[in-house]
């Protein structure tokens, strides 16, 4: 039976789908993406690009310390973007988030996201 372990919390958004917030297996966290959403009301934030931008990340650092962990030790991160023309701004709310050795990264423009968010974020987390 492989070592796979679901993390939930409260701190983030419930899984809107048939997903978990997270699984941890051995010393890495997968985490699901995590679209601009509220996590109390399960509502979608109405900011802009770079405001939803904060909010998904915000929600991705709460599950990783629900593991034990902190978004700071991603080693890969996904950012969708429904609007590709919106990636600088994200570009800047994101540096905020990773000071020095910064995780590989792909960001790339989707054809829709969930719920008509402007921004869904996934991250690989070493714990």
């Amino acid at each position: 039976m492989p070592d796979r372990h679901k993390i939930e919390t409260d701190a983030a958004p419930a899984a809107i789908g048939a997903y978990s917030q997270a699984i941890r297996t051995g010393d890495l966290l997968f985490c699901s993406g995590q679209i601009p959403l509220e996590p109390s009301s399960g509502e979608l934030i109405k900011e802009d690009a770079p405001g939803q931008a904060r909010q998904c990340l915000e929600n991705l650092s709460a599950v990783c310390e629900a593991a034990g962990g902190s978004l700071a030790n991603a080693v890969r991160v996904t950012i969708y973007l429904a609007d590709i023309n919106d990636f600088q701004r994200v570009n800047e709310v994101y540096g905020e988030f990773f000071e020095g050795d910064a995780p590989a990264r792909v960001a790339l423009q989707a054809g829709a996201l969930p719920r008509g968010a402007d921004v869904e974020i996934d991250a690989v987390v070493a714990l």
